[in-house]
Order: C-alpha cells, then structure tokens, then sequence
C-alpha cells in the first residue's frame, strides 16, 4: 500500500496573509516605542550640546567680561580681526560670536527640531558660520541689547530648546522632544522641562521662565529677550 506525502513547496496564499497581519501589528505595537525611544535621545543629545556651549559661554564671559551681546561683538571683532557678521536678531548671530571667540565645531550648535534640518558642517567662513538651520537653540538676553554673565542669578536661562516655530515667544514645541524642552541656566544646569499643554510655556514654580518681579531669578529690574534660531528659509 503506498502512501501519498504532500510536500509543501511554500505557504499557502493564506498562510502569507496571516504572517503579514502578524509582522504588522507587532509592528503597530513597537512603533510608539521606538518612536519615544528616539525622542528620548534626540533630547539626549540636545542636552549634551547645550553642555558644551555652556563652557564655551564660560570661556567667552572669562574673556569679555559677559555672553554675547551687542557691546561683546565690537570687542570679538577688535580681539580676533574676524569677518563674521556678528548683527542680526536670531540666536545664530549672537552665538556666532563664540565661533569667532575659538569654538571651530559647529555641530554643538545643532539639536533636532522642525527647523535646523542638518548639523553644521562645520564651515565657518563669512556668510556660512552657523547658517541658517544648522543652530537648534533659542538665545536669552537680559535686555534687548545685553547679554547675561556667570555673575547672574544661578536660576535664569540662558539657553532653551526647541522655541515653537522657531519664534522668540516663549513658547515651545512638544513634539521633538516628548513633551519637554531643554533649558540650560547660568549655574550650568541643563535639565528637560515640561512643556505646558493649555499655552506651550515652562511653567516651574507657578512662574513661567520669562516672568519678573520679587522673588524671581529676574528680579524687578530685567526684561528678558528671547532670541530664537534662523530657520532654514529665512534670508538663506
């Protein structure tokens, strides 16, 4: 008596099916993972930059009395005989002058958000030194015109990302970074915050960063400006 032994040569056009629902909704399933995952180390490197541009800041208030601002940039161009354009009001102008002050990495500059498509490049001749896009980081001032130094309150700002469209309104996005922003402060802590759902702001201590008056790292006498980042597209 012979018997007959069927030899698969492959799945069946069901059987494929089912695998193919199988790989997508386990793939459905690990996405928001991943997904929170790369935000997560996204914010990471936002954090590990900004740590860098705090020494840098440190090193320029050493040397000039202050962060940059207006009355640094004459000084930077009469120490360094630089070419790079130093005017501007976007965060990209004002950091640029600690390229010419001897930080030559671009790429500290950089985080991810919906505006700094790529890295620098690490170009810093006139008219390429963190270009348009390449900075990631919105710029505090203590005025319109003056910058902050390690002499100020340990509390303020200095540094905060990702500004929501790259506007200087105290605002911030959620979306790069899972809900929170990166802040970096005079004392050198830099830190995730969480973004506000109803307005977009940091709210810490029932304040907002920007806010003034008695007991605030502003004080009563200090109008903090916010500089934010060039966006790709923006006079580029």
């Amino acid at each position: 008596m012979k018997t007959n032994i069927r030899q698969h040569g492959g799945f069946t056009l069901v059987e494929l099916l089912v695998v193919i629902v199988i790989i997508a909704a386990l793939a459905g399933l690990s996405a928001p993972v991943i997904l929170k995952q790369r935000k997560a180390a996204d914010r990471t490197e936002a954090i590990n930059n900004i740590k860098q541009i705090n020494l840098a800041l440190i090193e320029f208030d050493n040397d000039y009395g202050g962060f940059p601002d207006n009355n640094t940039a004459e000084d930077v161009k009469d120490a360094t005989g630089s070419a790079l354009s130093f005017g501007g009001t976007f965060s990209n102008d004002y950091l640029r002058q600690l390229v010419a002050a001897g930080n030559k990495s671009e790429k500290i500059f950089w985080c991810k958000t919906s505006f700094s498509p790529k890295k620098g490049d690490d170009i810093v001749s006139p008219g390429k030194a963190l270009d348009a896009g390449e900075v990631g980081f919105s710029y505090i001032m203590a005025s319109q015109t003056d910058g902050q130094s390690t002499s100020g309150d340990p509390g303020r700002p200095v540094l905060a990302t990702p500004s929501l469209k790259a506007q200087p309104n105290w605002e911030f996005d959620p979306e790069p970074y899972g809900d929170k922003a990166v802040v970096l402060r005079i004392d050198g802590s830099a830190k995730p915050e969480t973004i506000r759902t109803d307005n977009k702001k940091i709210s810490i201590g029932g304040r907002f960063l920007e806010t003034t008056g008695e007991n605030t790292p502003w004080g009563t006498d200090i109008n903090p400006v916010m500089r934010a980042p060039q966006p790709r597209g923006n006079g580029n």
